[in-house]
């Protein structure tokens, strides 16, 4: 039993995962569209070539991602690679700054900004020197 890619599902997944409103890809599909000939759209379970094309130009998708994708596949993709411990949500979540590095990464450029202001302030005061011994 063939499991059958529904086009207009696949184009609303992505057009919402990319958070865009039906009304801005009507927008960018041209004057003669609008939100309900997008819904409608979405709900069919095939689309025509040249339509996709200019969906996938709009959301900037490949077509075969709306031709290919299929969500139970997906699905099961995603669960048979997670084992039980793993299952997608980290519940103790591990940071890898270190504040004492950071700490001494400010304190390196601030010693590179000191330098550099003191070599601005003694090529100021060379300056100032050969102007008053004119």
């Amino acid at each position: 039993m063939e499991q059958k890619i529904h086009q207009g599902r696949n184009v609303k997944r992505f057009r919402e995962m990319l958070g865009i409103k039906q009304e801005a890809l009507a927008f960018d599909l041209g004057a003669d569209w609008n939100q309900k000939k997008i819904s409608m759209l979405e709900q069919k379970d095939i689309i025509e070539e040249d339509m996709l094309r200019q969906i996938s130009n709009a959301l900037k998708i490949p077509v075969e991602a709306f031709q290919n994708f299929d969500e139970e596949q997906a699905v099961n993709i995603i669960s048979n690679t997670f084992n039980d411990q793993s299952n997608g949500y980290n519940y103790y979540p591990t940071f890898n700054v270190n504040p004492i590095e950071k700490w001494m990464e400010a304190l390196e450029e601030i010693k590179r900004l000191n330098l550099e202001l003191l070599k601005s302030k003694d090529e100021q005061i060379k300056m100032l020197e050969k102007l008053i011994n004119k």
